[in-house]
């Protein structure tokens, strides 16, 4: 399933909001840019999750993969002084 998508920016959103969130309740993603550089995205709620799971399910090929240390969060000596 390919889903159009579309660029405005902010200013125009603003102007334009109700139009731009029927447009995504039809399935259309609106990318929200500020000086031509994408900031949000704006979608109807089924292609979030959807992409959620897809994230969730990447994450999860990795279980069992990756070790941490236990000491992992011990900054050292240095950091003690440091926030003293």
């Amino acid at each position: 399933m390919e889903v159009s998508s579309m660029n405005v920016s902010v200013s125009d959103a603003k102007a334009n909001f109700s139009e731009l969130v029927r447009r995504a309740e039809a399935g259309e993603s609106i990318v929200l840019t500020r000086n031509g550089k994408p900031v949000a995205v704006l979608r109807e709620p089924g292609e979030a999750r959807h992409l959620g799971q897809l994230r969730m399910a990447a994450m999860g090929k990795y279980r069992g993969q990756l070790k941490i240390a236990d000491d992992f969060d011990d900054l050292g000596p240095e950091w003690d002084e440091y926030v003293s």
